[in-house]
């Protein structure tokens, strides 16, 4: 989970710099106004800056030997106003940072048990490469808050990536049951695979099908031919990235436009935009080509009807449109 940006190590530096402080603190204290205090162990020599810090040493750790004490008024003052509040200092640092080392593992579970109570309808992106970030800045650019995103990989720097943008990252091989239970898979209301390997995708896919029942599965793949296992592993969507990519490469020869506008329609946050309603009421009846919005399909339970469909003459309730919106006000239009 996304958390401080002070490291560990930059926090225990801090918390020593402020030890030693209370310590140098003290042993000068002891050094200007060593006239006033006794060395036992000596033959009447003043008390030399190491003996300061010696005195120091012990005093603020509470072991006090009692070879250098305090005679004078002054210098008794000074101990009871001054030394003992930086060895309470002193104490309280080194205490401190061992009790949180002692319990940040266990606050750091309840804070995960305590997030993973109240997640639901999130969504489940495996693997964070090209594919996995394109899939986050669309869902981001479609008003999905950051921590409703869980990104999945094995990658440190990928995860590392995510994290700076405020989702949740679970380090692990989601082809394992237990990597996809700490994501939440049983409450998620999608999962997208985006794998570098199409064998891994079948098997994250069979996985999360078998936690999930009910999950919508989006699978990418690289060939064609894997479509059908994807498909029969319970992916509800497959994309083939290499096809289509194909398929742009080759529009962008004869018909480079329509490449620009198939990028457009895909870039949620710029231009115009695919996005998907529900039918208002007073729709209902009407036929989706007579519609204000520029629709593509009709969505009718668990199937999809173009808009020139015969079936999708007269829209019911319940039925979904996909449509082109405007994703960008006029005022932003160069």
């Amino acid at each position: 989970m996304p958390d401080s940006t002070v490291t560990p190590l930059v926090s225990l530096l801090r918390r020593l710099a402020i030890a030693m402080g209370a310590l140098t603190a003290t042993a000068l204290i002891v050094y200007f106004g060593r006239d006033g205090y006794l060395d036992n162990n000596s033959n009447g020599d003043p008390i030399s800056l190491a003996d300061a810090f010696y005195y120091a040493t012990v005093s603020v750790s509470t072991t006090g030997y009692g070879d250098i004490v305090p005679v004078s008024d002054a210098a008794r003052l000074w101990t009871t106003i001054v030394v003992t509040p930086l060895r309470l200092i002193f104490l309280i640092t080194f205490v401190g940072t061992t009790v949180e080392l002692l319990t940040e593992r266990s606050r750091q579970s309840f804070r995960i048990e305590r997030w993973r109570s109240r997640l639901r309808d999130h969504t489940i992106v495996v693997g964070y490469g090209t594919k996995g970030r394109a899939a986050v800045e669309t869902l981001l650019g479609d008003d999905k808050r950051p921590d409703d995103i869980i990104v999945v990989d094995t990658d440190r720097a990928q995860l590392d990536a995510a994290s700076a943008l405020g989702l949740v990252t679970v380090t692990g091989n989601a082809t394992r049951s237990s990597v996809l239970r700490i994501a939440g898979v049983a409450h998620a209301s999608a999962i997208i695979v985006a794998t570098n390997r199409d064998d891994t995708a079948v098997l994250v896919t069979l996985t999360a099908r078998e936690l999930s029942p009910t999950i919508r599965i989006v699978a990418a793949v690289r060939e064609s031919e894997n479509v059908h296992l994807l498909r029969q592993s319970g992916a509800n969507s497959v994309v083939v990235s290499a096809e289509t990519a194909g398929r742009l490469l080759g529009a962008a020869t004869t018909s480079p436009n329509v490449v620009e506008v198939v990028e457009d329609l895909l870039t949620p946050d710029a231009g115009f935009a695919i996005s998907e309603r529900e039918v208002e009421e007073a729709e209902v009846g009407g036929s989706p080509r007579h519609l204000g919005d520029i629709v593509l399909a009709v969505v009718r339970g668990d199937d999809l009807y173009r808009v020139d469909s015969s079936k999708v003459d007269s829209l019911d309730r319940g039925d979904r449109l996909l449509y082109v919106r405007k994703a960008t006000p006029p005022d932003d239009e160069d």
